[in-house]
């Protein structure tokens, strides 16, 4: 089962228990896949999703206290259009009555249905992070962005294939919209995943960082006895003031001891700084030669 649809199987749970919650639900649902006839008059749903179809007369029956029938009738139709305070059944280009949208629960469940109807948000396991909702009109992508900005998330907009989806990219702004949308499992599931994510990414970070830093290491280690060898071959170690000297024993003795170990074999003792400014002048003189 796809992260989508365990979403929308939750959210079917989350039945509003007042009616203008309801009313805001339904007028959503009907905003992104209704469809009407005239005569008689009839509002339902154009999808073959059971998930959403259930949704839409579990929402019917409570709001209208009916038994919800696929056509519905007309009479239950002219009041649901006059409880929407839409002036004509004409849902292709239908923006939601914003009276119905004043209740910050309200909003939840609009956008709630919104989802339900017209979105889809990436699996979390995967690379990137998406949440977005295809409406038909700009008019109506213009009010999602509104109700999603209310709750404080920068939700954009982009025209796709005749229709217009409002998207979001950000993780933690998708989860912020889950919780708006009241789907509580998926927002623990998806939170879970992107904590996972980002310690992996600090381990992986550190490890890289560290074998850089060991290669660095490696190599200026083969450098620095290269240099030895060449200056013993050309004029022989004996050659190096003793300091020098010393250093170069040293190194030759344990090439893969770090700095900071290797200056405490010396009499007297040197810190890392001094080591490295003594292996610097020797591959100076190295330079030389070559």
């Amino acid at each position: 089962m796809s992260f989508s649809r365990e979403i929308k199987e939750e959210l079917s749970k989350q039945i509003s228990k007042s009616r203008h919650c309801q009313m805001a639900e339904i007028a959503a649902l009907l905003e992104m896949e209704g469809c009407a006839s005239m005569e008689p008059l009839s509002m339902n749903l154009e999808t073959d999703n059971n998930l959403l179809l259930d949704t839409y007369a579990m929402l019917v029956r409570r709001a209208f206290d009916v038994d919800p029938q696929n056509p519905l009738d007309e009479t239950v139709s002219r009041k649901m259009l006059e409880a929407l305070k839409w002036e004509t059944p004409n849902l292709k280009e239908q923006r939601t009555n914003g009276m119905l949208l004043q209740q910050t629960c309200c909003r939840r469940a609009f956008l709630r249905g919104a989802f339900m109807a017209a979105g889809s948000i990436s699996d979390p396991n995967t690379k990137s992070y998406h949440f977005e909702i295809s409406v038909r009109t700009q008019a109506q992508a213009d009010q999602i962005v509104e109700l999603m900005q209310s709750f404080d998330l920068s939700a954009k907009v982009v025209e796709r294939k005749k229709r217009y989806v409002v998207y979001l990219k950000e993780a933690e702004q998708i989860v912020d919209m889950l919780n708006v949308m009241e789907a509580y499992v998926a927002l623990m599931k998806l939170e879970n995943v992107r904590i996972l994510k980002e310690m992996r990414n600090t381990v992986n970070r550190k490890v890289n960082c560290e074998t850089a830093n060991i290669s660095k290491t490696v190599n200026a280690a083969i450098k620095q006895v290269e240099d030895i060898r060449l200056i013993e071959k050309m004029r022989g170690l004996d050659s190096l003031p003793q300091a020098l000297r010393e250093m170069a024993y040293l190194r030759l003795e344990y090439p893969d001891m770090p700095l900071k170990e290797l200056g405490t074999l010396l009499d007297p003792p040197v810190g890392k700084s001094g080591v490295n400014h003594r292996l610097r002048k020797i591959s100076a003189i190295a330079e030389t030669l070559r």
